[in-house]
């Protein structure tokens, strides 16, 4: 029996990864939850009746185990979400990781997934989610990303097809005010990848020079510039500056270019023994660089997969 079901749901493992990193907003707990659903699963395989498809009742197995973590632990945030930017003194004060805080992850890139799903894991789009409350969240992850119909969506969060239709139009109220109206996906393709290649390069080799002018003439007027799980963040080019030329670039730094959450990204590398530092996912604005989210937590590095040193 255990073989069959292994066998009945490999396929869905990872579009279930992915709904549940999108209702929790870090891959850790998409982890757990995913574990979680796929055990309460197999106990409950012998009396899955065919009822409804398998891939829906997986689906209601899995939203359950993230609905009931939510209800225990802090939504998660990006530092842009927990308080205002950095007020600038006379020096630069950076403010130790706040441990308590619950902070959102960055997703694997599956350089396989579908545009739509690399649209749905992006940074601004799963933080936007965390915004809106759980039943909502779920019902607009399940009808608008998954394409489960109203009804079907009723029957897996067991309650009304009026009620799915509420929580949807709420849904999708809150979403519009916090979610971008061009995702990066959409921008990497008007982009192209030509114009993709040269921005990786220029910043990939102003970051070895230490070269500050050349990365603000990569970001536009009022970018943003964080490093969760340290809650202090910059926003605009003199702050950004400022702290790059005053605190950044004390040491070299070596960036290898990747994928996070379907977007840009960097495995930065520190000297002088060039350990892994952080891993720095940009968000574009048409040809630039709007936002720079730098995650520093290592055990983050190591649940994405990331080489702790480059040599």
């Amino acid at each position: 029996m255990k073989g069959d079901f292994d066998a009945l749901v490999e396929p869905y493992r990872a579009e279930l990864h992915a709904h549940c990193y999108r209702m929790l907003g870090s891959v850790h707990d998409a982890d757990d939850a995913l574990q979680e659903a796929l055990l309460g699963a197999w106990r409950g395989f012998g009396g899955f009746e065919g009822r409804s498809s398998l891939r829906s009742w997986l689906y209601r197995i899995a939203t359950n185990a993230c609905l009931q973590r939510i209800a225990k632990w802090p939504k998660r945030v990006l530092a842009v979400d927990h308080r205002e930017a950095a007020s600038l003194g006379p020096e630069i004060e950076i403010e130790p990781p706040a441990e308590s805080v619950a902070w959102l992850e960055p997703y694997p890139d599956d350089p396989h997934a579908s545009y739509e799903r690399r649209e749905s894991v992006e940074l601004a789009f799963v933080a936007a989610l965390q915004h809106i409350p759980a039943s909502q969240r779920a019902a607009l992850i399940l009808c608008e990303v998954l394409g489960f119909a109203a009804v079907e969506v009723a029957e897996l969060l067991e309650t009304t097809t009026a009620s799915v239709t509420s929580s949807l139009q709420r849904a999708r109220a809150s979403l519009a005010k916090r979610a971008p109206s061009v995702s990066q996906q959409a921008t990497l393709r008007e982009l192209g990848e030509e114009r993709e290649r040269k921005l990786v390069a220029a910043f990939v080799a102003a970051w070895a020079r230490a070269d500050v002018d050349a990365i603000l003439a990569l970001l536009v007027d009022d970018a943003r510039f964080s490093m969760p799980p340290i809650p202090t963040w910059f926003a605009g080019r003199e702050a950004i500056r400022r702290f790059m030329a005053e605190r950044m670039f004390a040491t070299a730094w070596r960036l290898v270019p990747t994928r996070a959450s379907g977007q840009l990204a960097f495995a930065c590398y520190q000297g002088p023994e060039f350990r892994l530092g952080a891993l720095n996912v940009l968000t574009l604005r048409g040809g630039e660089i709007a936002e720079l989210t730098a995650f520093l937590d290592p055990a983050l590095h190591a649940r994405l997969g990331l080489a702790p040193t480059d040599r």
